[in-house]
Protein backbone atom coordinates (compact mmCIF):
# COMPACT_ATOMS: atom_id res chain seq x y z
CA UNK A 1 0.00 0.00 0.00
CA UNK A 2 1.41 3.87 -0.82
CA UNK A 3 2.74 4.84 2.47
CA UNK A 4 4.89 8.08 1.01
CA UNK A 5 2.39 9.66 -1.44
CA UNK A 6 4.67 12.01 -2.75
CA UNK A 7 3.72 10.22 -5.90
CA UNK A 8 0.20 10.19 -7.02
CA UNK A 9 -0.85 6.82 -8.40
CA UNK A 10 -3.74 5.60 -10.45
CA UNK A 11 -4.09 1.86 -12.14
CA UNK A 12 -5.03 0.93 -15.75
CA UNK A 13 -8.21 -1.47 -16.09
CA UNK A 14 -7.84 -2.77 -19.84
CA UNK A 15 -4.34 -4.24 -19.33
CA UNK A 16 -5.77 -6.19 -16.22
CA UNK A 17 -8.83 -7.47 -18.34
CA UNK A 18 -6.36 -8.34 -21.44
CA UNK A 19 -4.22 -10.49 -18.80
CA UNK A 20 -7.34 -11.94 -16.91
CA UNK A 21 -10.55 -12.53 -18.47
CA UNK A 22 -12.26 -12.53 -15.24
CA UNK A 23 -11.17 -9.29 -14.19
CA UNK A 24 -13.77 -6.85 -14.18
CA UNK A 25 -13.83 -2.75 -13.89
CA UNK A 26 -14.96 -3.54 -10.04
CA UNK A 27 -12.00 -5.64 -9.28
CA UNK A 28 -9.76 -2.86 -10.56
CA UNK A 29 -11.78 -0.61 -8.32
CA UNK A 30 -11.24 -2.35 -5.64
CA UNK A 31 -7.24 -3.32 -5.87
CA UNK A 32 -6.89 0.78 -6.22
CA UNK A 33 -8.75 1.57 -2.81
CA UNK A 34 -6.62 -1.50 -1.27
CA UNK A 35 -3.60 -0.38 -2.81
CA UNK A 36 -4.52 3.60 -1.64
CA UNK A 37 -4.29 4.40 -5.28
CA UNK A 38 -6.45 7.88 -6.55
CA UNK A 39 -7.91 6.35 -9.32
CA UNK A 40 -8.57 4.64 -12.66
CA UNK A 41 -7.46 5.70 -16.50
CA UNK A 42 -8.99 5.47 -19.68
CA UNK A 43 -12.31 4.76 -19.19
CA UNK A 44 -15.37 6.33 -20.72
CA UNK A 45 -18.74 8.48 -19.55
CA UNK A 46 -20.66 5.41 -18.77
CA UNK A 47 -18.06 3.71 -16.49
CA UNK A 48 -17.21 7.51 -14.13
CA UNK A 49 -20.22 6.51 -11.84
CA UNK A 50 -18.75 3.10 -10.75
CA UNK A 51 -15.50 4.62 -9.94
CA UNK A 52 -17.05 7.15 -7.66
CA UNK A 53 -18.60 4.82 -5.52
CA UNK A 54 -15.11 2.96 -4.48
CA UNK A 55 -13.97 7.47 -3.96
CA UNK A 56 -11.95 6.92 -6.99
CA UNK A 57 -11.96 9.71 -10.21
CA UNK A 58 -11.18 8.57 -13.93
CA UNK A 59 -7.56 10.28 -14.11
CA UNK A 60 -7.19 10.25 -17.32
CA UNK A 61 -10.54 10.05 -19.84
CA UNK A 62 -10.94 7.49 -23.17
CA UNK A 63 -10.95 9.77 -26.37
CA UNK A 64 -14.10 7.49 -27.01
CA UNK A 65 -12.82 6.51 -30.50
CA UNK A 66 -13.91 3.45 -31.90
CA UNK A 67 -11.27 0.51 -33.03
CA UNK A 68 -8.93 0.36 -33.48
CA UNK A 69 -8.76 3.06 -31.55
CA UNK A 70 -5.30 4.57 -32.51
CA UNK A 71 -5.44 4.43 -35.90
CA UNK A 72 -8.17 7.71 -36.69
CA UNK A 73 -6.02 10.60 -35.04
CA UNK A 74 -5.65 14.49 -35.21
CA UNK A 75 -2.84 13.76 -38.05
CA UNK A 76 -5.81 13.50 -40.16
CA UNK A 77 -8.13 16.22 -41.31
CA UNK A 78 -10.62 13.42 -42.19
CA UNK A 79 -11.23 11.91 -39.20
CA UNK A 80 -11.40 16.04 -37.66
CA UNK A 81 -15.00 16.29 -37.35
CA UNK A 82 -15.20 12.97 -35.82
CA UNK A 83 -12.62 13.24 -32.97
CA UNK A 84 -13.91 17.33 -32.04
CA UNK A 85 -17.61 16.16 -31.93
CA UNK A 86 -16.66 12.98 -29.40
CA UNK A 87 -14.16 14.89 -27.31
CA UNK A 88 -16.46 17.73 -26.79
CA UNK A 89 -19.25 15.21 -25.40
CA UNK A 90 -17.12 13.49 -23.09
CA UNK A 91 -15.45 16.77 -21.91
CA UNK A 92 -18.54 17.81 -20.68
CA UNK A 93 -19.17 15.30 -18.74
CA UNK A 94 -15.46 15.74 -17.06
CA UNK A 95 -16.33 18.45 -14.81
CA UNK A 96 -19.10 16.80 -13.11
CA UNK A 97 -16.65 13.56 -11.92
CA UNK A 98 -13.81 15.37 -11.33
CA UNK A 99 -11.80 14.05 -14.30
CA UNK A 100 -8.71 16.51 -14.95
CA UNK A 101 -7.10 14.76 -18.27
CA UNK A 102 -8.35 13.54 -22.04
CA UNK A 103 -6.44 11.84 -24.15
CA UNK A 104 -5.48 12.33 -27.36
CA UNK A 105 -3.96 10.73 -30.37
CA UNK A 106 -1.88 11.26 -33.30
CA UNK A 107 -3.13 8.43 -35.31
CA UNK A 108 -1.73 6.44 -38.03
CA UNK A 109 0.55 7.93 -40.63
CA UNK A 110 -1.28 6.83 -43.64
CA UNK A 111 -3.82 9.29 -45.62
CA UNK A 112 -6.86 6.67 -44.93
CA UNK A 113 -5.54 5.44 -41.65
CA UNK A 114 -7.02 1.62 -42.70
CA UNK A 115 -5.03 1.31 -46.10
CA UNK A 116 -1.44 1.54 -45.90
CA UNK A 117 -1.38 1.93 -49.39
CA UNK A 118 -3.46 5.30 -49.50
CA UNK A 119 0.39 6.78 -49.16
CA UNK A 120 1.98 8.43 -46.08
CA UNK A 121 1.12 12.19 -44.59
CA UNK A 122 4.37 13.53 -44.38
CA UNK A 123 5.65 14.27 -40.51
CA UNK A 124 5.42 18.00 -40.73
CA UNK A 125 1.99 18.09 -42.30
CA UNK A 126 1.00 15.81 -39.56
CA UNK A 127 2.12 17.74 -36.74
CA UNK A 128 0.33 20.46 -38.49
CA UNK A 129 -3.35 18.72 -38.64
CA UNK A 130 -2.74 18.24 -34.97
CA UNK A 131 -2.02 21.77 -33.92
CA UNK A 132 -5.26 22.35 -35.63
CA UNK A 133 -7.16 19.98 -33.85
CA UNK A 134 -5.88 20.39 -30.54
CA UNK A 135 -7.28 24.28 -31.10
CA UNK A 136 -10.17 23.41 -32.39
CA UNK A 137 -10.61 21.39 -28.66
CA UNK A 138 -8.89 23.81 -26.36
CA UNK A 139 -11.84 26.14 -25.83
CA UNK A 140 -13.86 23.25 -24.43
CA UNK A 141 -11.11 22.17 -22.62
CA UNK A 142 -10.34 25.32 -21.01
CA UNK A 143 -14.23 25.72 -19.73
CA UNK A 144 -14.27 22.76 -18.15
CA UNK A 145 -10.58 22.52 -16.68
CA UNK A 146 -9.64 19.87 -18.49
CA UNK A 147 -6.38 18.94 -20.01
CA UNK A 148 -5.54 17.56 -22.90
CA UNK A 149 -2.63 14.76 -23.21
CA UNK A 150 -0.91 13.96 -26.48
CA UNK A 151 0.21 10.54 -26.76
CA UNK A 152 3.36 8.95 -27.90
CA UNK A 153 3.54 5.28 -28.62
CA UNK A 154 6.09 3.17 -29.74
CA UNK A 155 6.65 1.41 -33.27
CA UNK A 156 8.76 -0.83 -33.05
CA UNK A 157 6.96 -3.66 -31.27
CA UNK A 158 5.21 -5.89 -33.23
CA UNK A 159 4.36 -8.72 -31.65
CA UNK A 160 0.81 -7.92 -29.65
CA UNK A 161 -1.38 -5.56 -30.49
CA UNK A 162 -1.30 -3.40 -27.42
CA UNK A 163 2.80 -4.36 -27.10
CA UNK A 164 3.54 -1.65 -29.97
CA UNK A 165 1.54 0.10 -32.77
CA UNK A 166 3.40 -0.09 -36.12
CA UNK A 167 1.99 2.76 -38.33
CA UNK A 168 1.47 5.23 -35.43
CA UNK A 169 3.01 8.36 -36.47
CA UNK A 170 3.25 10.41 -32.94
CA UNK A 171 6.04 7.38 -32.13
CA UNK A 172 8.78 10.12 -31.09
CA UNK A 173 8.43 11.54 -27.79
CA UNK A 174 10.32 14.42 -29.49
CA UNK A 175 7.86 15.11 -31.84
CA UNK A 176 5.03 15.23 -29.75
CA UNK A 177 7.06 17.41 -27.41
CA UNK A 178 7.30 19.78 -30.63
CA UNK A 179 3.42 19.95 -31.42
CA UNK A 180 2.51 20.32 -27.85
CA UNK A 181 5.00 23.21 -27.35
CA UNK A 182 3.37 25.12 -30.95
CA UNK A 183 0.09 25.13 -29.15
CA UNK A 184 1.33 26.81 -26.52
CA UNK A 185 -1.38 26.59 -23.78
CA UNK A 186 -0.90 25.02 -20.14
CA UNK A 187 -4.36 23.04 -20.88
CA UNK A 188 -2.04 21.14 -23.14
CA UNK A 189 0.33 18.04 -22.06
CA UNK A 190 2.16 15.57 -22.98
CA UNK A 191 1.53 11.93 -22.19
CA UNK A 192 4.71 10.59 -21.15
CA UNK A 193 4.92 6.77 -21.32
CA UNK A 194 7.41 5.48 -19.95
CA UNK A 195 7.35 1.83 -21.79
CA UNK A 196 6.47 3.37 -24.92
CA UNK A 197 9.37 6.31 -24.94
CA UNK A 198 11.91 3.70 -23.56
CA UNK A 199 11.21 1.66 -26.40
CA UNK A 200 11.86 4.38 -29.04
CA UNK A 201 13.74 6.86 -27.53
CA UNK A 202 15.54 5.88 -24.13
CA UNK A 203 17.26 8.55 -22.28
CA UNK A 204 14.30 8.71 -20.18
CA UNK A 205 15.52 10.82 -17.50
CA UNK A 206 17.25 13.76 -19.54
CA UNK A 207 13.55 13.76 -21.36
CA UNK A 208 11.89 14.25 -18.15
CA UNK A 209 13.80 17.14 -17.48
CA UNK A 210 13.77 18.64 -20.72
CA UNK A 211 9.93 18.30 -21.16
CA UNK A 212 9.36 18.86 -17.22
CA UNK A 213 7.08 21.79 -17.68
CA UNK A 214 4.92 19.74 -20.53
CA UNK A 215 4.06 16.52 -19.15
CA UNK A 216 0.39 15.79 -17.92
CA UNK A 217 0.33 12.71 -17.25
CA UNK A 218 2.45 8.95 -17.04
CA UNK A 219 2.02 5.41 -17.94
CA UNK A 220 4.02 2.87 -16.45
CA UNK A 221 5.34 -0.58 -17.84
CA UNK A 222 8.05 -3.28 -18.27
CA UNK A 223 10.63 -2.62 -20.99
CA UNK A 224 10.88 -5.54 -22.46
CA UNK A 225 7.70 -6.76 -23.23
CA UNK A 226 5.18 -4.49 -21.04
CA UNK A 227 4.89 -6.69 -18.38
CA UNK A 228 5.67 -5.88 -14.52
CA UNK A 229 7.78 -3.12 -13.25
CA UNK A 230 10.12 -6.31 -11.81
CA UNK A 231 13.78 -6.76 -12.12
CA UNK A 232 13.30 -8.71 -15.02
CA UNK A 233 12.82 -5.49 -17.20
CA UNK A 234 15.39 -2.77 -17.58
CA UNK A 235 13.80 0.42 -16.67
CA UNK A 236 14.73 1.97 -12.94
CA UNK A 237 11.29 3.08 -12.06
CA UNK A 238 12.46 4.92 -8.70
CA UNK A 239 14.91 6.61 -10.48
CA UNK A 240 12.08 7.84 -12.81
CA UNK A 241 9.79 8.85 -9.80
CA UNK A 242 12.55 10.98 -8.09
CA UNK A 243 13.34 12.68 -11.66
CA UNK A 244 9.54 13.21 -11.82
CA UNK A 245 9.44 14.57 -8.28
CA UNK A 246 12.79 17.10 -9.08
CA UNK A 247 10.61 18.68 -12.18
CA UNK A 248 7.69 19.61 -9.69
CA UNK A 249 5.59 17.02 -11.51
CA UNK A 250 2.19 16.99 -9.85
CA UNK A 251 -0.13 14.83 -11.88
CA UNK A 252 -0.70 11.36 -11.68
CA UNK A 253 1.41 7.88 -12.40
CA UNK A 254 -0.67 5.04 -13.76
CA UNK A 255 0.39 1.31 -14.18
CA UNK A 256 -0.17 0.23 -17.39
CA UNK A 257 1.49 -3.19 -17.77
CA UNK A 258 0.15 -6.09 -19.41
CA UNK A 259 0.77 -8.33 -16.05
CA UNK A 260 2.42 -12.26 -16.55
CA UNK A 261 1.48 -13.68 -13.39
CA UNK A 262 -1.42 -12.44 -10.90
CA UNK A 263 -2.60 -9.21 -11.06
CA UNK A 264 -2.59 -7.84 -7.37
CA UNK A 265 1.14 -9.47 -6.90
CA UNK A 266 2.37 -7.20 -9.85
CA UNK A 267 -0.21 -4.36 -8.57
CA UNK A 268 1.53 -3.81 -5.44
CA UNK A 269 4.72 -4.42 -6.35
CA UNK A 270 4.78 -1.44 -8.70
CA UNK A 271 2.89 0.74 -6.14
CA UNK A 272 5.39 -0.52 -3.79
CA UNK A 273 8.60 0.81 -6.21
CA UNK A 274 7.27 3.85 -7.43
CA UNK A 275 6.50 5.17 -3.62
CA UNK A 276 9.80 7.02 -3.52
Amino acid sequence: MIRNGRVRQALTHWPLAVADDHWTLDDTCAAARELGCHGVDLLLPAQWPLLKKYGLICTIANCGMPDPVFSKGINNPRYHEEIIARGRAIIDECPDFGVPNYTMLTGYKWRDADDPSSGEIPLEEGADNCVTAIRALLPHAERAGVNLCLEHLNTRDSTHDMKGHPGYQGDDIDYIADIVRRVHSPRVKVLFDVYHASVMNGDLIRRIHEYGDLIGHIHTAGNPGRGELDPSQEINYPAIMQALLAVGYRGYVSHEFIPTRSPMDGLREAVALCDV
